[in-house]
């Protein structure tokens, strides 16, 4: 247990997450589930790929942070998804943050995609609540218990 994001959590550091995703309720269905599982986070929103890279690319700007993780959902106005990804994954000072596709579309050729461009995982959004929830608290658990992730700093 000696990865950056393990090293974070054991110090008592939330876990910095950017939650791209533009539908509200999924959104506070989100912080609720983390919060729910007892997963101290630090978690900023964008709405849109857009938004997203604006924050990404201005770490220094108040409140910004460099994400531990991004959480992607595909369907968004403006810059979808998939396209954030392929912005994320050509950025040498991005490429590195893993990003997980939590997403509706269940399509195989968005799956295909999303791997394609180097997403470390895709997570199908179960439509029922309860479900809903439970998939959310599993993934921050499994953030928290199994992933390792290069150190900002390396």
């Amino acid at each position: 247990m000696n990865s950056a994001l393990t090293q974070l959590i054991q110090a008592g550091t939330p876990i910095g997450i950017l939650l791209v995703e533009d539908n509200e309720y999924d959104i506070d269905l989100t912080r609720e589930a983390f919060e729910e599982a007892r997963i101290r986070n630090q978690m900023h929103v964008a709405h849109d790929g857009v938004e997203a890279l604006e924050f990404l690319r201005a770490p220094n700007a108040s409140g910004a942070f460099r994400p531990d993780v991004i959480l992607l959902d595909i369907n968004m106005p403006r810059m979808n998804g998939l396209e954030l990804l392929d912005e994320i994954k050509r950025d040498p000072d991005l490429m590195t943050i893993p990003v997980i596709m939590l997403t509706t579309s269940a399509a195989e050729e968005d799956i295909l995609r999303s791997y394609q461009a180097h997403a470390a995982s895709y997570v199908v959004k179960p439509v029922e609540f309860d479900r809903f929830f439970q998939a959310i608290q599993a993934l921050g658990q499994f953030m928290l218990t199994i992933v390792r992730v290069p150190s900002p700093h390396v």
